[in-house]
């Protein structure tokens, strides 16, 4: 099934979302579903917030960047529960999009290496160091499922100058190539 991509303004975006418990109904067919959303949204991550769904899962796909990045050639996962347990304090500054934020592209700084815990989609854990593309991504993701999206990262001036466009896409002025949902 794909899902609709609920956009900027959207309540479920700013929520802290919920850990998911091994009795979860059809968790793989979600996981499933999110893949194919993603893919069919040319994405390469997607959390379960921006399907309408305040559960701590996200994907991530990053072999789109593979040429520019080898780590990320077969960096495919699902991440259930996961907690960032460590980051370096190294920063590099590198440019990103969303989709719940169609449109739009900036200059985001987050920690050039993380680790990660998490649970897979048979509920085995796993903790991984990522860097590159893989820890980019896996960023973002996160992020979604705290109840932030790339844009609260950008310094004042720049969110200020962003406004507008951010206001109008909550209000519904935006374009997208894939489906999407608003909700207020």
């Amino acid at each position: 099934m794909i899902y609709p991509i609920y956009i900027y303004g959207s309540p479920v975006l700013r929520k802290e979302c919920e850990d998911i418990t091994p009795d979860f109904p059809d968790l793989k067919k979600l996981v499933a579903d999110m893949f194919d959303t993603m893919y069919a949204s040319e994405g390469v991550g997607l959390a379960a917030p921006q399907i309408g769904k305040s559960l701590r899962l996200f994907v991530v796909d990053t072999s789109p960047f593979a040429q520019y990045d080898p780590t990320a050639g077969n960096y495919k996962r699902a991440f259930i529960n996961p907690e960032i347990v460590d980051e370096s304090d190294e920063e590099v500054l590198m440019n990103e999009g969303c989709l719940s934020l169609p449109g739009l592209h900036e200059d985001v700084y987050r920690p050039e290496k993380i680790t990660i815990r998490y649970l897979d989609e048979n509920f085995e854990e796993h903790e991984e160091e990522l860097e590159g593309w893989p820890a980019r991504a896996v960023q973002h993701e996160y992020d979604h499922i705290e109840g932030m999206v790339f844009t609260d990262r950008l310094a004042p001036l720049r969110k200020t100058l962003i406004r507008n466009k951010l206001n109008n896409m909550a209000k519904g002025k935006y374009e997208a190539s894939y489906r999407t949902k608003q909700t207020k």
